[in-house]
């Protein structure tokens, strides 16, 4: 089985839409806030999050980069719904444009944070699964929170 670039590509298109969509049932307000009682992250922290781990995961453990990131700050952010949507307009550019060049390679099939993917995989095509993975995760995660946080339509 092979994945093609193109289909990679489509993917994180894909996943970085679906976070754009969920930010059309926010406001600025409601992007910001954990559901009550939940121990869960806002839509805005989870937003941010993504927008950093693919692009860093295909420069650190794919190409061999240097990346920085700070990974609780990510969840600890607060945006307003046009700054979200600039962040995921760029990070989807990014994440694809890196994406292709990954498939180009050189790539580094030894670095250290591929031992944070599930099971003994280390290849380069577990590495593409696993930031896919990773983003459609906390885009059920953000919509999830957006049911609990928007009104009931016609309550």
């Amino acid at each position: 089985m092979e994945l093609a670039p193109d289909t990679v590509v489509l993917y994180l298109r894909h996943a970085f839409a679906g976070m754009d969509r969920v930010l059309d049932r926010l406001d600025d307000q409601t992007v910001n806030q954990r559901p009550d009682g939940w121990g869960t992250n806002t839509v805005a922290g989870l937003v941010v999050h993504c927008c950093e781990l693919a692009p860093s995961w295909f420069e650190m453990p794919g190409l061999g980069r240097d990346s920085d990131r700070d990974r609780d700050a990510e969840f600890a952010a607060t945006a307003t719904i046009t700054e979200l949507r600039a962040r995921l307009a760029d990070a989807a550019d990014r994440s694809c444009a890196l994406a292709l060049e990954f498939d180009q390679g050189p790539t580094e099939g030894d670095h250290p944070f591929r031992d944070f993917m599930p099971g003994t995989d280390r290849s380069d095509g577990a590495l593409v699964l696993h930031v896919l993975e990773e983003l459609f995760q906390h885009l059920g995660h953000m919509e999830v929170t957006a049911d609990a946080l928007a009104p009931a339509e016609g309550a």
